[in-house]
């Protein structure tokens, strides 16, 4: 079974409304607590999805990264070799004496280019992978923040069928923990 915030918080409203109806004030409160902490849930739970898909594709991205980076240090190599052996060619003398100082030339300038390559594609790796850990991070807050909110929602549940006010308490307490951990998921990453 999937798992839908949205669904969840129509749920949850729908309870809420048919609760409200008994015309009991503390059912009433602890009704639109329930539809609150609902809606923080959908949200908290929406944007968890989201920070943890986007932790994934930078993810992938670095990785893609990596291997520009690789294939642009094979190329570097490769060039050093051919640079190499143009070196040793115009040291031997020759007719093409010439023609081989300016290969050595050439594959000096196209080494520097595929050094520059690696280079930026390592930046943009590290960079995509400081990203990726940033989302990681507000995956891993708003896990926390959705948890304690749905929690809350059970217990605001619990309080409207014992009727005891601890029980709401508690439910706000988790909603309020749930709401800091939700903001220390933007503010800290």
């Amino acid at each position: 079974m999937t798992h839908d915030p949205a669904l969840e918080a129509h749920e949850h409203t729908e309870h809420a409304e048919h609760a409200a109806h008994v015309r009991d004030p503390f059912i009433s409160r602890v009704s639109i607590t329930v539809a609150i902490l609902a809606v923080m849930a959908a949200t908290a739970g929406s944007l968890e999805t989201v920070e943890g898909s986007r932790a994934i594709t930078e993810s992938s991205e670095a990785v893609l990264a990596q291997d520009k980076a690789t294939d642009s240090w094979n190329e570097y190599q490769a060039d050093s070799l051919k640079r190499h052996m143009y070196e040793i060619a115009s040291a031997t003398g020759g007719p093409k004496t010439e023609e081989y100082r300016q290969d050595v030339k050439d594959e000096r300038e196209s080494q520097n280019k595929a050094r520059d390559k690696a280079k930026e594609a390592e930046q943009e790796r590290d960079t995509r992978l400081r990203s990726s850990a940033s989302h990681e991070t507000r995956h891993h807050w708003l896990t926390g923040a959705a948890t304690l909110v749905e929690i809350g929602i059970a217990l605001s549940t619990v309080a409207i069928i014992t009727t005891r006010r601890s029980f709401w308490f508690s439910a706000m307490g988790l909603g309020t923990v749930g709401a800091v951990l939700f903001a220390l998921a933007y503010l800290s990453a």
